[in-house]
């Protein structure tokens, strides 16, 4: 592809050889001849000077001489269409695969695939040009929109809602049983029926081995546009707001609510029956045990204001010498008081 036809499908502003062919894409410290690169973190321009790309997406940096420009108001954005253009997504051809099991009250939209091994119960709705890869299972009166992608080994489980555009990366669960167990006298734990649903909005992407669980009444519900990353536990009853992310390995207890536009880094996890406003960053690690309010970046545990817990991280880091001051002062007090 021509650098300039590039430019013209990503609407950048092209500095250089319009004619430069351009074959693929890569990044800065890996990229070769007719490949083009990005730079969207500063701590790499040194990289970009050693680089062997044929063009760079950039914003307002200076580029290395003989490296032709893709202006760029959000490289890392444009980046990620260029890749769509160099490595376009598989196609999947409609059909069922003999060896798939369909129910006959199933109703399966036009276009869609259904691979090898998977399973469709009775009474779901499955919509147009969706792929189901293989061995995947969909549980009875599943509800399911349009391009649903599903890669081997997802499963959604009995009643619940799946909006349009929806991607399980392979070994999701949707709608397994909340942790719900009531105690008896004898100190015996009562399984709860789990009776609730699990319900996705569109857009929404789950990656592997997370778990959404159903509420034990009610809905769990991913609003649209959340994306949860690899081995993320979504408790019963939990809301979790339009274009939040969960990254790896967040728990969110039962009946935690995550509001609009969170992010939750690695490894965070929400003691459950508490919200987190709008807009909120919680860093790596944090534990939530109580609310936390719109807008704030929270790290630690618990969980407080990231400047305090840095604040408190330089004082912990120091307490040894202020251990060592402490003793030296006692010493001398005891001292003074003996004379």
């Amino acid at each position: 592809m021509k650098l300039a036809e590039l430019a013209a499908r990503l609407s950048a502003t092209l500095e250089g050889d319009p004619q430069i062919e351009i074959t693929g894409v890569a990044g800065i410290e890996d990229a070769k001849p007719g490949e083009l690169t990005f730079l969207a973190n500063r701590k790499y321009r040194n990289a970009l000077a050693e680089s062997k790309a044929s063009a760079v997406l950039v914003a307002k940096e200076q580029v290395p001489a003989g490296m032709a420009a893709l202006r760029s108001a959000n490289p890392y954005l444009d980046f990620a269409r260029a890749i769509e253009l160099f490595h376009p997504a598989p196609i999947y051809a409609p059909g069922v695969h003999p060896a798939a099991v369909v129910s006959k009250s199933a109703r399966i939209g036009d276009g869609a695939h259904i691979g090898p091994y998977c399973f469709v119960d009775e009474e779901v709705v499955i919509g147009r040009n969706a792929v189901l890869h293989s061995f995947v299972s969909i549980y009875r009166g599943v509800n399911i929109g349009d391009r649903f992608f599903a890669h081997s080994h997802a499963r959604v489980r009995e009643g619940c809602r799946i909006g349009h555009r929806v991607i399980l990366q392979n070994g999701v669960t949707v709608g397994s049983d909340g942790f719900g167990f009531a105690r008896e006298a004898n100190g015996a734990w009562y399984k709860m029926r789990q009776s609730g649903i699990t319900v996705i909005g569109d857009d929404v992407e789950i990656q592997a081995h997370s778990a959404v669980d159903r509420a034990t009444v009610g809905q769990t519900v991913i609003a649209r546009g959340a994306k949860l990353d690899n081995l993320v536990q979504v408790g019963h009853a939990c809301e979790v707001g339009e274009d939040t992310l969960l990254c790896g390995q967040v728990g969110l207890a039962g009946t935690t609510k995550v509001g609009n536009k969170c992010i939750l880094a690695g490894q965070v996890g929400a003691a459950g029956h508490l919200t987190i406003g709008d807009g909120a960053t919680l860093t790596a690690q944090s534990g939530v045990p109580t609310d936390v309010p719109p807008g704030a970046l929270y790290s630690g545990y618990p969980a407080i204001d990231n400047l305090e817990w840095r604040k408190s991280v330089a004082v912990f880091n120091r307490l040894p010498d202020l251990q060592r001051e402490i003793q030296k002062l006692r010493a001398e007090v005891a001292k003074l008081s003996a004379r």
